[in-house]
């Protein structure tokens, strides 16, 4: 199926899912785990992005965060790529570490924050990483730990989060832990791991019963949220960014501009493919790379396979 540009404004809340290419590992030992989140925190710190949740598994990751004026794109790129290099140097492999394009769906805050950081933080838990709650709570890859003071980074705002359950750090932790064991009894994997008409409204169910009504609600894949939401979310999106493309129609203009790019220099395509230096080709390869990630929203993956060059050569270019 085509999937749509990204959307993303400063402080957009975002649900992101990161999976290893083919179900791989993301994370193989300790340490990985440890400089995963170190550039995490460090980035979330640098690109004033907000992080509420993450849970690092083996093969993927949750982080519900709210993107900071570089955008999620923008920390999303550095964390991955940044990262990739360095698991790929340790543990002497190469090619692809991550699925190539992450996962991440718009959040309408008021009605799913809470539901969303329950579901973060069971992952563990469902994944039986741990076995119980008393080890979740020290389980250091996930940040449960961290409402419940057992973990402390700086640049989790658990403040943020718990004053969704009270006041009262107390009371408000008191009321979380008991939303999260009747959460552990929900599944809601296919609620939260996407956005579209089902999932914003509850079900077929649901959806067939506004039919019955007669009540048409919008919906999109890439948003998490109600009718009136998903509106103001393409809105919004529309007047920032003027139009959005859809896949395919950005595979087109991404054909055009490569097709343009080589008639005004005067080569080929298989000459800009070629992996040649001669003639400007890399500085060539440069502008298109630039203008692939910067403007068209395109993976690091997406453009080296554009360009038929590694992915690292594209983290250089647009570095």
């Amino acid at each position: 199926m085509p999937r749509g540009a990204r959307l993303d404004a400063p402080g957009t809340l975002h649900h992101v899912i990161i999976r290893g290419i083919e179900k791989g590992d993301i994370v193989r030992d300790e340490d990985d785990r440890k400089e995963f989140l170190r550039r995490m925190g460090e980035l979330a710190q640098g690109t004033g992005t907000s992080i509420y949740a993450f849970a690092l598994m083996t093969n993927h990751a949750h982080i519900l965060l709210k993107s900071g004026e570089q955008g999620l794109s923008t920390f999303m790129r550095r964390l991955l790529s940044g990262y990739a290099q360095y698991f790929n140097r340790r543990h002497r492999r190469v090619g692809h570490l991550f699925q190539n394009r992450y996962k991440s769906i718009i959040c309408e805050e008021e009605a799913y924050f809470d539901k969303l950081v329950a579901y973060i933080h069971l992952n563990p838990l469902r994944a039986r990483l741990v076995s119980s709650f008393e080890e979740l709570a020290s389980y250091p890859w996930c940040s449960h730990a961290i409402l419940m003071k057992t973990l402390h980074y700086a640049w989790v705002d658990r403040e943020y989060v718990l004053q969704f359950f009270g006041d009262k750090e107390g009371d408000a932790r008191k009321v979380y832990l008991e939303y999260l064991e009747e959460e552990a009894g929900v599944d809601r994997e296919k609620e939260l791991s996407g956005g579209g008409l089902l999932r914003s409204h509850g079900g077929w169910s649901n959806v067939l019963s506004m039919r019955k009504q007669g009540v048409k609600a919008l919906s999109d894949d890439r948003i998490l949220g109600g009718d009136a939401f998903v509106r103001e979310v393409l809105q919004d999106a529309e007047e920032q960014g003027g139009q959005l493309l859809s896949a395919d129609e950005r595979a087109q203009q991404i054909a055009r501009e490569i097709e343009k790019v080589c008639r005004r220099e005067g080569i080929s395509l298989a000459v800009l493919r070629s992996g040649s230096r001669r003639g400007g080709l890399s500085k060539i390869r440069k502008e298109l790379a630039e203008r692939f990630v910067n403007e068209y929203g395109l993976s690091l993956a997406e453009t080296a396979r554009q360009l038929w060059v590694t992915t690292g050569a594209v983290s250089h270019m647009v570095r």
